[in-house]
């Protein structure tokens, strides 16, 4: 058995914890949080033994095998490293980090180090899109040419999604999901249009046109209006719209096959959530360390890096638009 430390006390982290608990009872046996009652509230709640506010004291245990890092996207890179450099795996929240350059520094350290290391994008192990992803690849709508996809919500979960001193965004916080969508069916664009709005050096919502060899991909995300939340997925023979929340889908329907199919009664495909939703990814990492990966051959350092660098793209095309 794998043993976890998991680094921050917030929202997402509990949500793993009760996840990783019901894949690997037992598993988590540290926890860092940003002061002494945050730990210990958190491991009260998992029964989990240790709890430090200390970091360095996580990190130089022997009962700690692998490191959750759930912490503001400014942090990640840094704590990382650090904890592979102290011989852990680690599994970091997305985005992995901040620029695509810090996240190579973080794949780096993991080659350097002979450790395991993935961004934690849950949404690649989602039962319903491995489905169709690899019902696409067979066919089913023909080759694709465009995806359509948006995320936003006018509220915020974690107040550092809007903090500009620990690396807020918008786009790395929610433009991420299409982003990554259009990167499955597209690849890496040829070219980037993308505009945006910033509030105090943060951007707050944006929207992009990516280009590609094969065809195109209309995104948009926001942190201060509601848009459709689900996605579309289009081929020369037919469609597949992802009902929302598309980033953690459970229901798509399929327009494709028989007129019937395409017009009237679209095939619908489901796989209801695991939990909160983590514990196919989790399983998956699990799966990967047992079998001496240093990656996950499903989510690789240089996919990783390709939609990293993509958002440093449509970043800058936003910056210079404005």
């Amino acid at each position: 058995m794998y043993r976890w430390a998991i680094i921050g006390t917030g929202d997402i982290s509990r949500r793993m914890a009760a996840d990783l608990s019901a894949v690997a009872p037992g598993a988590v046996t540290a926890v860092w949080g940003r002061g002494p009652e945050r730990a210990h509230a958190f491991a009260e709640q998992f029964a989990i033994p240790f709890a430090s506010d200390s970091r360095a004291a996580v990190f130089d245990r022997d009962d700690v095998d692998v490191v959750y890092v759930a912490t503001p996207a400014a942090t990640h890179r840094d704590i990382a490293i650090a904890a592979l450099l102290a011989g852990k795996h680690v599994l970091i929240e997305k985005p992995l980090a901040t620029s695509a350059a810090d996240a190579a520094e973080i794949f780096a350290a993991a080659r350097a180090t002979g450790r395991f290391a993935m961004e934690a994008m849950w949404m690649r192990f989602n039962p319903l899109h491995t489905e169709l992803r690899e019902r696409i690849s067979d066919g089913l709508i023909g080759e694709v040419n465009s995806v359509r996809a948006s995320f936003g919500t006018p509220f915020q979960a974690r107040g550092n999604v809007l903090s500009p001193g620990q690396g807020g965004s918008i786009l790395l916080d929610r433009g991420i999901y299409p982003i990554t969508l259009a990167d499955w069916f597209l690849g890496a664009p040829t070219s980037i249009h993308a505009a945006g709005a910033f509030d105090d050096g943060v951007d707050v919502h944006g929207r992009a046109t990516l280009h590609s060899v094969d065809g195109f991909a209309q995104l948009a995300w926001s942190g201060v209006e509601f848009l459709d939340l689900s996605a579309t997925v289009s081929g020369e023979r037919g469609w597949i719209t992802l009902d929302p929340m598309f980033w953690a889908g459970s229901r798509a329907r399929v327009h494709a096959g028989t007129v019937e199919r395409i017009f009237v009664a679209p095939e619908i495909v489901e796989h209801p959530r695991e939990g909160n939703g983590y514990r196919p990814m989790l399983t998956a990492v699990i799966s990967a360390l047992g079998d001496g990966r240093l990656e996950h051959p499903d989510h690789t350092h240089e996919d990783t890096l390709r939609i990293a660098r993509t958002m440093d793209r449509v970043l800058h095309a936003m910056t210079t638009s404005t």
